[in-house]
């Protein structure tokens, strides 16, 4: 995806209130600015660092600006605007940039499905004859001792996704997993059960169920954040 206007430099100081963080802007005056995440954000904040907004340019918000990327502690840069990878996957997907799924004759989002109540982040329907696969996005920003994880905390929600792509699978749905992994230096994806050890009971159980599990990196810089390439999931 583009970015319209391109993303503008500043430091980052420091969030706070989970959707909120406070910069230093290009000619210095601090300001508040809308952090689009709801995890935790473990490795990603670095204060007094780089980091990139995104101008709304819209007067009736609250606060104008958005936190797109951040600093890691290792130097690395971390798009952290966790809603960005749903765009960024389904844009793929649509100029048939992703192998796997390129074989499909419509595309929805965010369709109900499930005995959970869920809402499915991409619904692929195929030719006729074929069953749909249905695709579940997680974004990736967590580093540790050069490895990508993914919870980054404790998801009951992520949880709850996999149970409901187990079920499809069962029942001989085509399902996938996919982790859009918007970190610079991270070159493949692992589960993080040391954070939480539920989520990896259940991939796991979803991947023997026949789950598909695709991870792919992303390219981001200041005017625009797009997939680049398949990248290994470990086991």
């Amino acid at each position: 995806m583009k970015y319209e206007p391109t993303l503008i430099k500043a430091t980052f100081l420091r969030r706070y209130k989970r959707f909120l963080a406070d910069v230093i802007m290009p000619d210095g005056s601090e300001i508040t600015v809308h952090c689009p995440n709801t995890g935790s954000m473990r490795n990603c904040t670095t204060p007094n660092s780089p980091c990139w907004l995104h101008n709304s340019n819209n007067p009736k918000r609250k606060y104008q600006y958005s936190l797109e990327y951040v600093t890691t502690p290792c130097g690395a840069v971390a798009g952290i605007n966790s809603a960005r990878a749903n765009t960024i996957v389904k844009r793929a997907i649509i100029a048939k940039q992703i192998d796997c799924l390129s074989s499909y004759s419509a595309i929805q989002t965010e369709v109900p499905y499930g005995n959970e109540k869920s809402r499915i982040d991409v619904l692929l329907t195929h030719e006729e004859g074929l069953s749909p696969t249905y695709v579940e996005i997680k974004s990736v920003t967590l580093q540790e001792n050069g490895q990508g994880y993914f919870p980054d905390a404790v998801t009951t929600r992520g949880q709850k996704h996999l149970r409901e792509l187990t079920v499809l699978a069962q029942e001989g749905v085509r399902a996938i997993l996919f982790f859009c992994v918007q970190h610079s230096t991270v070159t493949s994806v692992k589960v993080a059960s040391h954070i939480d050890p539920e989520y990896a009971q259940l991939l796991d159980a979803a991947i023997c169920a026949g789950v598909e599990v695709v991870a792919y990196s992303t390219r981001l810089d200041a005017h625009s954040n797009t997939l680049y390439k398949a990248i290994p999931f470990v086991l």
